[in-house]
Order: C-alpha cells, then structure tokens, then sequence
C-alpha cells in the first residue's frame, strides 16, 4: 500500500508487509477527516449503520468483516462529547466481537484531558477515568493530538501516540513571514510550548499570567512577562472553549502597546458565543485545525486539516515504521 501525497511511502525503506490488512471507520464526530485520510491512505472507510432509539440509547453494527484485519476507529470528541464517546466505546466492542486482529483508536480531540490531576478536595482525576474506560472496551491502541496535559499518556496501560499540532501550525506560521512577531502564551501552563514556538520561529516569548477564581471558566488576567510594545503578536494555545482567556489575553497585550494580534492554537470546542467574542477582537487572523468539526467560521479564520498528518501517522503504525522519526525526534 502507498501514502500518496506523503512523506511516507510503504514502499520506502524496504519491503514491509503487515501481517494483517488495514480497514478504517469514521465515528460520526470525524466524518470531516474522512476524505483527506482515506485519499491518502488509498482505502475505502468501513461500512457501518448507527441508529439512536427513543430511550437515546445507541445501536452499531458493522456492515462488513473485520476478522482478522487490523482496524482504525477515528472518532473525536466535540460536542455532544459524551454521546460521541459512548459511540466510539460501542464500535470497539462490536469490532472486537468481529474478531479484530487489533483496534486502534484515533482520537484527535480526547474530552477531560483538563481533569488530569487532585487539585481541590474530594474532585475525580476523569482523564484516568477515560482511559481506563478506552482500555475496558478492548482497544489495543491509540492515537491523540496536542494532549493538554503530556501525563495523561501514564493513565494508559496501552501503547499510543500523543501527536503535536505544532509542526502544521508553526509550519503555516513560518511561510507567514509576519515582521517584528512576539509569541505570547495565553497561559501559563502553555509556557514551554510557546517556548517551542520561539524557538522554531526565531522570536522572543512572553507570557501572559493568569488564575482563576473556583471553576470558574472566565479567568482573571494579573499581568504580562516580557514586552510586546510596537510588536506583531502571535498568541498561542493548546484549546479555546469559551475565549474570555483569549480576550483577556488580547486586551492586555493591546494594554501594553501591541500591535497586531494573531491567533495559533490547536482545538476549537467553540460555541456561537465563542465566535461572537473572537469576532468582536479585531484579530488579524485566527488558525487552528480540524480536529473538532467547526459548524460556522470567520472571514479571518484559517483552518488547517490534520486528515494527512493522521493518514500519515495510521500508515507508519500499520507498517511498524517509527512515527517519532516523522518529527525528527
């Protein structure tokens, strides 16, 4: 099998051979992604109905074989996170009821990676809830992008990939060629990520400094570290759900003399107050990816599709060829 419009060529290297063949499914939540992994993977998806009855309990059945094969199940988890989540827990079962050589999920955007740690008394650590709910259903594998916190890859007792977004974006930055840019993180947390955005793209960080009051989603911006005066600035990010960091962050950026504002991050859970509040900023240009389907876009938003770096990716774990080698690492 080749990887048309890859890097990677099956053929390249050697002659691998898996010992089983490939057949992939698209869960509703990533019927997006279907056409871009399926054209470079040159395969066709896995047939399968859906149906939700009246008690919105769901029913899967597969509508061919998958004995023996070894099959990738590509579901995210955008809105309705739990509907979706349950779905893609169902076609695992059914595919190993099949009698799957081995299941790998692709997840582009897995739900609760915030909840990763006890940070208050008496809360539930839910990314370890997850995974050992995807581990339970008899998945072999998985595959995520842009983790927000890197020790959920420890709540798994199975082998996966934790994919970066940031090469696609940085990528797209680069070719930019924005003068006089700044990289600022939105979040203190992101600080060694927008350190690597510093890095690739030759240009000083700062960081915008931040906490939050309770649960609350609407954070209270304190301060920025470093300088933006007379700067282009390209804040970064790993998620935007509600924005009120997003605003608070440009607002404060602008305090301090900035002078355009880009937007970078990776996963959009967005809502039309979302959009609302990132239309209403001014910003030059917001980009993220499409590991959430977006129902509505902006003029001055660019999306960029993560269908080939996962085609790519499913094609190296299929082969038993080194994905780290993809990223140079």
């Amino acid at each position: 099998m080749r990887v048309p419009g890859t890097k990677y060529d099956a053929q390249e290297g050697g002659d691998w051979r898996p010992s089983n063949e490939l057949k992939i499914f698209f869960g509703s939540s990533a019927q997006h992604l279907q056409p871009l992994i399926c054209s470079h993977l040159g395969v066709q998806p896995g047939k399968y109905e859906r149906k939700m009855f009246s008690n919105e309990n769901l029913f899967i059945r597969l509508n061919e074989s998958v004995r023996g094969k070894d099959v990738y199940l590509v579901q995210t988890m955008g809105s309705p996170v739990h509907e979706n989540f349950f779905e893609m827990l169902i076609m695992v079962d059914a595919l190993k009821r099949d009698s799957a050589a081995r299941v790998n999920v692709v997840i582009p955007y897995l739900c609760y990676g915030r909840s990763d740690k006890k940070d208050q008394p008496r809360v539930p650590i839910t990314a370890r809830l997850v995974a050992n709910m995807i581990e339970a259903a008899g998945v072999d594998r998985w595959v995520t992008v842009d983790l927000h916190a890197g020790q959920v890859q420890g709540f798994f007792n199975i082998p996966g990939d934790a994919i970066r977004a940031f090469y696609l974006l940085s990528d797209y930055v680069r070719e930019k060629a924005i003068p006089d840019l700044t990289v600022v993180s939105a979040d203190l947390g992101y600080a060694k990520q927008a350190r690597n955005w510093g890095e690739a793209l030759g240009v000083p960080v700062a960081l915008v400094e931040k906490r939050r009051i309770d649960n609350a989603e609407r954070p209270e911006v304190m301060s920025i570290i470093g300088s933006v005066t007379g700067r282009n600035v390209l804040l970064v990010d790993d998620e935007v759900n509600t924005g009120s960091s997003i605003v608070n962050a440009v607002n404060i950026c602008r305090e301090n003399g900035c002078r355009d504002v880009y937007l970078a991050f990776t996963h959009g859970f967005m809502t039309p107050k979302t959009f609302e509040r990132l239309g209403g900023l001014g910003l030059r240009e917001i980009i993220l990816t499409d590991t959430i389907a977006q129902g509505m876009t902006l003029p001055n938003m660019t999306v960029l599709s993560v269908g080939p770096l996962l085609a790519e990716i499913i094609a190296r774990a299929h082969y038993g060829r080194s994905i780290g080698e993809l990223f140079n690492e």
